[in-house]
C-alpha cells in the first residue's frame, strides 16, 4: 500500500528512476532507455481516449527526464540540487560548459542575491518587556500595622516597575542597515520614554560601523559611534563612543572591549568604560555543547564584584538548561540558581531564584517566544528566609509540571494532529493522480509485456509468473494484521529484455507501477512505512520464475541477472 506522500517528495521528480538507469549511465544509456519508454508510452500507440491521455502524460515526463539528464549542464545542477535547483532564477544567463564546480559558485551567487532581495523586504522586530512585581507582603507581614485595617488578611501584590522596549531593523541594502528602537520605563508612579535612530553600513569583511542618534524626556539628547573590526582572524575590538546632552551639560563616555579566541569554544574579554559609572572588566567565557562557564572580575565606580557561573545543556529534545552563579562585591553578594526549557516550537520557559544580602529573596520568570522577551521580576522578600527560598523553589517546579501536564502537552498534540491533518489534506490531491499515473502506466504496458512474453517463449527465455513487492507477516504473534503487497509482475516483466530482468542500482521510487505513484510506497515501501530494502528473491520454473521482494531472508539478485 502507498503510504502518505511529503510535500517535499511530491516536488521531486527521480529522474533516474524514472528513466530505469544508474546515476553514472552514460549518454547512449540515457538515449536507448528514453527510446524504449517512447516506444511504450508513445500516445499514437493507443486508441482508447482515457489511456491516450495517460500515455501523454507519462511520455512528456519521460521527455522532460531525458532533455535535463541528457544536457551535461542541467544533468550536473540536477545532480547537485536536483529538480528545484533547476528552477532557480538567473540559470538562463550562466554560461553553457561549465564544471559542476563552477555551477555550485554560480548557484550559491544566485541564492545569495535571491536572500538579499528577500531581506530587503524583511524586518527584524525585537522586543522586551519587564514587570517588577513587589510581593514582600507575603513575607514580611506585621501583623500590628493591619490590627485596624479592614480587608488586611489578603497579602498586598503590587506591580511596582514596568519596561517596555521594541526594535525594528530594516536592511536598505546588502551592507546597510537601518535600525529604529524605542522604550518605556516607569517606577513608583515615575517615568519616561525615549527613541532612537541608528544606520549600520558594513565596511567589509573584517569591520562594520554604526551611527546613533537618540532623544528622550529623561536624558537629553544623544550621539553615539560604534566601531566593531577584526584585528586578526582569532581577535576583535568594539568601540562605542558616546555624547549625552542634559541640562548639567554635556556627559561623554567610551567603552572599549578587545576579545580574542583562546580555543575555538573559550573567548577572552577585556573591557575598559570611561564616563558613566567607569570601570575595567575582564572575563572568560567558555561555551560548549554540553556547558557553558563564565568567570570575571570587575574594578569600577561605584561596582566592583567577581562573578563565576555554570550552566549545563542537557542533550534532550527540549533543550534542558540547568545553572547557577555566585556574584560577589561591593553591594554584597547574590547566589543564583535557575533551570530553562523549550515548551513549544517557538517558546522557552525559564525561572531563577536569586538569594542575595542585602538583596534578599527574589524569583525571575522569563518568557522568550519567538524575537520577544517577557520578563517578571518578583521580590519575594528584603531577608534571607528559607520560607520564601523553599516556595520560590519548589513553587514554580510544581506550577510548570502541572501545566506541562494539563496545558502544553495536550495543546502540542493537538496542534501536531491539525499540521498532519493539513498534510494529508494538502497531499491527498497529488497522490491520487500519482496513483492514477501508475495504474494507467501498467494498462499501457500490457501490450508490450504480450510481446515480451511471446519473443521469450520462442526462445525459452525468462517469464515472470508472480512478483510481489511489500511486507510479508511471517511473525505468528502478527498473524492478525492484514498482508498488504503489490503486485508488480506486469512493471518487471516489461524490464526483461533478451532474457535479462534488468533492475538499476537507481532508486525504484520514480519508476512507474501498479497502485500508487511510483514513489514510496509502492516500490520501497513496507507496510509500517519503513523502507523495504529487501532484493527481489526467486524461485525457479523451467522457464519461469516467481519473484517476491520483502522481509524473508534469501540470496541477493543481481541487478543484470538471466535464466
Amino acid at each position: 500500500m502507498a503510504t502518505a506522500l511529503s510535500e517535499e517528495e511530491l516536488d521531486n521528480e527521480d529522474y533516474y528512476s524514472l528513466l530505469n538507469v544508474r546515476r553514472e549511465a552514460s549518454s547512449e544509456e540515457l538515449k536507448a532507455a528514453y527510446r524504449r519508454l517512447c516506444m511504450l508510452y508513445h500516445p499514437d500507440k493507443h486508441r482508447d481516449p482515457e489511456l491516450k491521455l495517460q500515455a501523454e502524460r507519462l511520455f512528456n515526463l519521460v521527455h522532460q527526464a531525458y532533455e535535463v539528464l541528457s544536457d551535461p549542464q542541467t544533468r550536473a545542477i540536477y545532480d547537485i540540487y536536483g529538480k528545484r535547483g533547476l528552477e532557480m532564477e538567473g540559470w538562463e544567463v550562466v554560461e553553457r560548459r561549465r564544471t559542476p564546480a563552477e555551477i555550485r559558485e554560480e548557484f550559491e551567487r544566485l541564492q545569495r542575491e535571491r536572500e538579499e532581495r528577500r531581506l530587503q523586504q524583511r524586518t527584524n522586530p525585537k522586543g522586551t518587556i519587564s514587570v517588577g512585581i513587589d510581593a514582600t507582603d507575603l513575607f514580611d507581614r506585621y501583623e500590628e500595622e493591619y490590627e485596624d485595617v479592614s480587608g488586611s488578611g489578603f497579602p498586598q501584590i503590587e506591580i511596582n516597575k514596568m519596561h517596555i522596549s521594541q526594535s525594528i531593523e530594516a536592511p536598505l541594502t546588502a551592507s546597510d542597515t537601518a535600525i529604529l528602537s524605542g522604550s518605556l520605563s516607569t517606577q513608583n508612579g515615575n517615568g519616561g520614554g525615549s527613541i532612537n535612530f541608528a544606520l549600520r553600513r558594513v565596511t567589509s569583511a573584517k569591520g562594520w560601523g554604526e551611527l546613533e542618534f537618540g532623544a528622550g524626556d529623561l536624558q537629553g539628547p544623544l550621539f553615539g559611534l560604534k566601531l566593531f573590526r577584526n584585528l586578526t582572524p582569532r581577535c576583535f575590538v568594539t568601540t562605542n563612543c558616546a555624547l549625552q546632552f542634559s541640562s548639567r551639560g554635556i556627559r561623554p563616555g567610551l567603552t572599549t572591549v578587545l576579545a580574542r579566541n583562546l580555543d575555538k569554544n573559550t573567548v577572552g574579554y577585556l573591557q575598559w568604560r570611561w564616563g558613566i559609572q567607569s570601570a575595567m572588566n575582564t572575563s572568560i567565557v567558555r561555551d560548549t555543547k554540553t556547558s557553558h562557564f563564565t568567570v570575571a572580575l570587575q574594578l569600577g565606580i561605584p561596582h566592583s564584584f567577581a562573578l563565576i557561573s555554570y550552566q549545563h545543556k542537557f542533550q534532550d529534545d527540549d533543550q534542558t538548561r540547568v545553572k547557577g552563579s555566585l556574584k560577589a562585591g561591593f553591594f554584597g553578594t547574590v547566589v543564583e540558581y535557575g533551570a530553562e526549557r523549550k515548551i513549544s516550537r517557538h517558546s522557552v520557559l525559564g525561572a531563577a531564584v536569586s538569594v542575595g544580602v542585602p538583596q534578599g529573596v527574589s524569583l525571575k520568570v522569563k518568557l522568550n517566544r519567538a524575537s520577544q522577551t517577557y520578563f517578571f521580576p518578583i521580590h519575594l522578600t528584603d531577608q534571607l528566609l528559607p520560607s520564601a527560598v523553599f516556595y520560590a523553589t519548589v513553587g514554580p517546579l510544581v506550577l510548570y509540571f502541572a501545566l506541562h501536564r494539563l496545558v502544553i502537552r495536550p495543546y502540542l498534540r493537538a496542534q501536531k494532529e491539525k499540521e498532519l491533518e493539513k498534510q494529508r489534506e494538502s497531499t491527498a490531491t497529488d497522490i491520487l493522480q500519482k496513483k492514477q499515473e501508475a495504474e494507467a502506466a501498467v494498462q499501457l504496458m500490457q501490450e508490450s509485456v504480450r510481446r515480451i512474453i511471446e519473443a521469450e517463449e520462442s526462445r525459452m527465455g525468462l517469464i515472470i509468473v508472480n512478483a510481489w513487492y511489500g511486507k510479508f507477516v511471517n511473525d505468528k504473534s502478527k498473524k492478525s494484521e492484514k498482508v498488504k503487497v503489490i503486485d508488480v509482475t506486469v512493471p518487471l516483466q516489461c524490464l526483461v529484455k533478451d532474457s535479462k530482468l534488468i533492475l538499476t542500482e537507481a532508486s525504484k521510487v520514480g519508476a512507474r507501477g501498479p497502485r500508487g505513484s511510483g514513489r514510496k510506497g509502492v516500490w520501497g515501501r513496507g507496510t509500517d512505512g519503513s523502507p523495504s530494502k529487501g532484493p527481489f528473491h526467486c524461485s525457479r520454473t523451467s522457464r519461469a520464475a516467481t519473484l517476491t521482494a520483502g522481509c524473508c531472508p534469501a540470496p541477493k539478485l543481481q541487478p543484470h541477472w538471466s535464466l
